[in-house]
């Protein structure tokens, strides 16, 4: 027999317009198991309960259900979903639309995954001249992001056995009841499913979050931060969450042990240049700027060539002070990736950064966030913000959907990006070389860098070494570096590299999970060319 889809639709004074072109844009499905159920909330207004009463009499497919009293939308959402008999029931807000094809589109995902008990669509804007605007073209299953973020938002559709086993909406949250809702069910889903298409049109209006105001309905930031933290303490998360700075976006402050020890693994040359109108010798600065950044248990560990100057390697000495140093000696200056592997083998804490020598630390304390999320379980590998010595973005990730490129590349400090990616911490395919932290025994147990790889797509190579392992790469916003990238670099990959690459990964480095297929498909603009 063919499913049956129950669209919730709690309602309140909408104008009668706007909701009728809600309640038109299920009539019109191209999918006709639908059932639609109507919760008035006590409307003060008589249009909207006449209005509801004659769709009902147009469509038996339609219940309405007529609240005596104001009960807030978690009673009246509650309320419908009691009513609902489908075997999958989706969430429709009174003044928002669906595309024809939405419950269609659903149905054939169900048919491709039989235990789909939560899935969620792209969306975009209905603005206020009816024209659709600013689509937002979603990862899929990001469960960190969804923790910073309530990305998944329009279209939500959940299995009814699920909503039994979760029990619906919980008092207490209004405003961000769904966000609730969401988290709650993707702890229970037995798998979830994100439709890389829009499917749903929300409309913005004065009182709408969808307005861009984001000090519309301030109360539900504070529901969606009690809902994230009950959340923590529900998968066992030892996090503090606060509301972020841009609105509508969380932190998540993981508690740390303070007996974790790090080691700091750099090579260098001993280049200098300026930077900011001063000459710098970046080895022995990138020392000073993590002594001055971290009050944590540390080790340096520094493998230079033999071009070295014994100056900077001195100069590297006196700015470690009394923070462990161990120097190393490799035969050539220019094999970076042969240099890291050499001190790591050195290296002899329970975490290690692999860091250029020609960066800056910002962020305060920043070892504290990256340990805590590389301690969590599942995650390989954690990755800062950088910017370039002209404050412009130069990674936020790396994304591999035709070829691998840093996330936000050349793009202005200020930006937040498209659906906000920069401003929250989430997964990614992977991660920046430059600054990279990870547990010392996942860096050993797939192999380090690869030896035939001695440019800039080396750190490719690791991060899907680290995938391949099931580990997750996680990139934050709350530390950031500064990255010089010094005259020594090294300049684009070789084609020896690319092919090299292209023969171990291959279609890996075409498919990216964090990457919609819609931004690949050439309507991709946080993405530009390059990498590192």
């Amino acid at each position: 027999m063919p499913r049956t889809y129950s669209v919730v639709t709690p309602v309140y004074d909408p104008p009668a317009d706007v909701l009728g072109e809600a309640i038109d844009s299920v009539r019109a499905q191209t999918y006709g198991d639908w059932q639609l159920i109507l919760v008035d909330d006590a409307s003060p207004s008589p249009h909207v309960v006449e209005l509801l009463r004659r769709y009902a009499e147009l469509d038996d497919r339609i219940v309405v259900i007529e609240r005596s009293t104001n009960g807030g939308i978690v009673a009246a959402s509650n309320d419908g979903l009691a009513a609902a008999t489908g075997d999958f029931v989706a969430l429709l807000d009174h003044d928002d639309t669906l595309v024809r094809d939405a419950l269609a589109l659903v149905d054939l995902y169900a048919d491709r995954y039989p235990e789909m008990d939560y899935c969620y669509s792209d969306e975009d804007l209905l603005d206020r001249h009816g024209d659709h605007v600013a689509p937002f073209y979603k990862p899929e299953w990001s469960p960190e992001r969804l923790r910073s973020q309530n990305y998944c938002g329009h279209l939500s559709v959940f299995s009814s056995g699920l909503l039994e086993r979760i029990g619906g909406f919980r008092p207490g949250f209004d405003g961000s009841q769904d966000y609730d809702l969401f988290l709650r069910a993707t702890e229970a889903a037995r798998q979830i499913v994100h439709i890389p298409f829009v499917l749903y049109h929300w409309r913005q209006i004065a009182t709408s979050v969808a307005s861009g105001d984001p000090t519309v309905k301030l109360y539900a930031y504070e529901a969606g931060r009690r809902a994230i933290q009950e959340h923590c303490a529900r998968v066992g998360i030892d996090a503090a969450v606060e509301i972020a700075e841009h609105l509508g976006n969380y932190r998540l402050r993981r508690r740390v042990g303070a007996t974790e020890t790090t080691s700091v693994v750099m090579a260098t040359s001993g280049a200098s240049g300026r930077v900011w109108g001063v000459e710098r010798a970046f080895a022995v600065d990138a020392v000073r700027s993590v002594v001055a950044s971290t009050s944590r248990p540390l080790e340096f560990v520094v493998v230079h060539g033999p071009s070295t100057p014994a100056t900077v390697v001195e100069a590297i000495g006196r700015a470690a002070g009394s923070v462990p140093l161990t120097l190393v000696e490799h035969g050539r200056d220019d094999d970076v990736s042969a240099m890291a592997n050499l001190g790591v083998l050195h290296a002899t804490g329970d975490y290690v950064v692999l860091l250029d020598d020609d960066v800056e630390v910002i962020t305060p304390e920043f070892l504290d966030p990256l340990v805590a999320l590389a301690g969590s379980p599942g995650v390989g590998a954690v990755g800062p913000k950088m910017y370039f010595s002209d404050g412009r973005v130069q990674s936020g990730g790396h994304v591999y959907n035709g070829g691998p490129h840093d996330i936000m590349h050349g793009r202005a400090a200020y930006e937040v990006g498209p659906g906000g990616l920069l401003a929250v911490q989430r997964e990614v395919s992977g991660l920046n070389g430059s600054c990279l932290l990870l547990a010392r025994d996942v860096f050993l147990d797939v192999g380090g860098f690869s030896p035939q790889l001695t440019g800039p797509l080396a750190d490719v190579d690791l991060n899907l070494k680290i995938r391949r392992r099931g580990l997750e790469r996680i990139w934050t916003p709350h530390v950031e570096i500064y990255h010089f990238e010094s005259a020594h670099r090294h300049g684009p990959p070789s084609s020896a590299d690319r092919e090299f690459l292209e023969q171990r990964w291959g279609d890996q480095l075409r498919f990216d999970p964090y990457s919609n297929p819609n931004l690949a498909a050439g309507r991709n603009d946080w993405v530009e060319r390059g990498l590192r």
